[in-house]
């Protein structure tokens, strides 16, 4: 059994904690582990798991990356999607690479971004997917619920609370049809996690969906491997037709079972819902950080950088980061992406990236930034590099700070130690390395007409990218 994990999402419904460039699964939402990493440690203690593949945005490859190489994951296959092309692409891909060793594994499709409870209830619906999975079926794990929510779409059982046919995938509902939904005892939470061998799920795109199977094998072979990534081809993909596994095949197809599962599930798709699972407080709180509450209730405060106090307020989110705030209604907060999306129209970076931005070689937190400059923050991980690269509009300062810098100013290679610095003007090729086994940490002082990420000429790059 092969675990594929569907990382595609942006999780907007949770900013400004959750952005484009690091969405929600890549954030420890709850103890230690992102909610990614937590996925994976989920199936520990199931029988035959074999290393997962992982389909992703190509802009969160070295998250995920090194996310399992903290996990002690060996031989990962990481799949990288140019564009989001919804799920019955994505699982064809899956499914196409699995098969390309001459087997044809049984593959369990999980959300990178789910929340489930009891791991021995997953586990014994796991065990039980497996079995009609290896007779052909295509299963789909049905939520038992615990209300008549609105925000989920359902899946029409022939019979109740057992492994069943699937009469149907039905739309988010209205309230009243919801609790009709639940009374009736038919009908599940639609989890978006599925089990089905790579050759059946392959059987079924090609009688329902030719189109898109087409497109994926043509991705895949005009595709390339790039250091540990799968690269497929962006033209091809991007031709590809947009379309979940829901339409493209589960709705149409005679063989979806579905699985009954009661384990305490959440897709956290929403504050509402990250207060419901987040451990709370006697007055129903859930305080992050360096919070201070005085006649509080049913609240969620989250802060990251500085003291957050909140007085005489019920149900409410506030959040704070090093570069927003946001406070809503529980109620309302699920209007968030509505936020995300001016942001985005205004073109505002705080959609999405963090101040503190993640790269492969280290990450940078933007310190101070003004009309004609701008101030940073680097780390450079022991042994990385940035590109060998130029900038045509501004100019930079590097002040070394903490450990040793290898830099290269157009033909001069030099070793800069703490309090050392060095300047590098407008159109010079340049670069930096760490050669240390300790970080270095460095200011880099940017001066200039144009101070954006986009002013880079790379000429050479560790990473392969463009």
């Amino acid at each position: 059994m092969i675990p594929v994990i569907m990382s595609g999402g942006s999780g907007t419904r949770l900013w400004p904690l959750s952005r484009r460039h690091k969405p929600k699964q890549f954030i420890a939402l709850f103890g230690n582990n992102t909610m990614f990493q937590e996925t994976l440690n989920r199936l520990d203690g199931v029988d035959d798991m074999q290393a997962p593949i992982v389909v992703c945005n190509k802009d969160h490859r070295f998250m995920v990356a090194e996310q399992l190489l903290e996990l002690n994951i060996k031989s990962p296959e990481i799949i990288l999607e140019p564009i989001g092309r919804n799920t019955a692409p994505a699982l064809a891909i899956a499914a196409l690479h699995a098969i390309t060793s001459g087997k044809d594994p049984i593959l369990l499709v999980l959300a990178a971004d789910h929340v489930i409870e009891n791991t021995t209830a997953f586990h014994q619906a796991i065990t039980t997917a497996k079995e009609h999975a290896e007779e052909g079926k295509l299963v789909t794990f049905g939520i038992v619920p615990t209300s008549p929510n609105t925000g989920y779409g359902y899946i029409q059982a022939d019979e109740k609370g057992i492994v069943s046919p699937v009469i149907a995938f039905v739309e988010k509902p209205d309230l009243a049809t919801a609790t009709s939904y639940v009374d009736s005892g038919h009908y599940y939470w639609n989890s978006g996690m599925f089990m089905f061998k790579a050759s059946v799920l392959i059987g079924e795109l090609e009688r329902h969906s030719p189109d898109i199977l087409k497109n994926c094998r043509d991705a895949i072979s005009k595709g390339s491997k790039d250091l540990d990534f799968i690269r497929l081809d962006k033209d091809t993909f991007s031709s590809c037709r947009s379309d979940s596994i829901d339409y493209a095949v589960m709705e149409q197809t005679d063989k979806a079972v579905v699985v009954p599962l009661d384990a305490g599930w959440s897709d956290v798709g929403s504050w509402s819902s990250l207060w419901e699972c987040a451990e709370q407080d006697k007055d129903n709180n859930v305080l992050h950080g360096d919070v201070m509450v005085e006649d509080v209730q049913e609240s969620y405060i989250h802060s990251e950088h500085r003291l957050v106090s909140v007085l005489g307020l019920d149900n409410i989110v506030v959040v704070e980061t090093a570069d927003a705030v946001m406070v809503a209604s529980k109620d309302s907060a699920q209007n968030v992406k509505n936020i995300v999306t001016r942001l985005s129209e205004a073109n505002r970076t705080e959609a999405e990236n963090h101040r503190l931005c993640y790269r492969p070689w280290g990450h940078y937190d933007c310190v101070d930034v003004g009309e004609r400059f701008q101030v940073k923050r680097i780390t450079v991980n022991p042994g990385a590099s940035l590109s060998l690269q130029m900038h045509h509009h501004r100019a930079e300062h590097w002040i070394v700070v903490t450990g040793t810098a290898e830099v290269t100013r157009g033909d001069d290679v030099m070793l800069l130690s703490e309090n050392e610095s060095t300047y590098i003007p407008i159109g010079v090729t340049h670069r930096l390395h760490n050669p240390g086994r300790v970080a270095l940490e460095m200011i880099e002082v940017q001066s200039g007409s144009y101070l954006g990420e986009d002013d880079i000429v790379r000429f050479e790059d560790n990473y392969s990218r463009s």
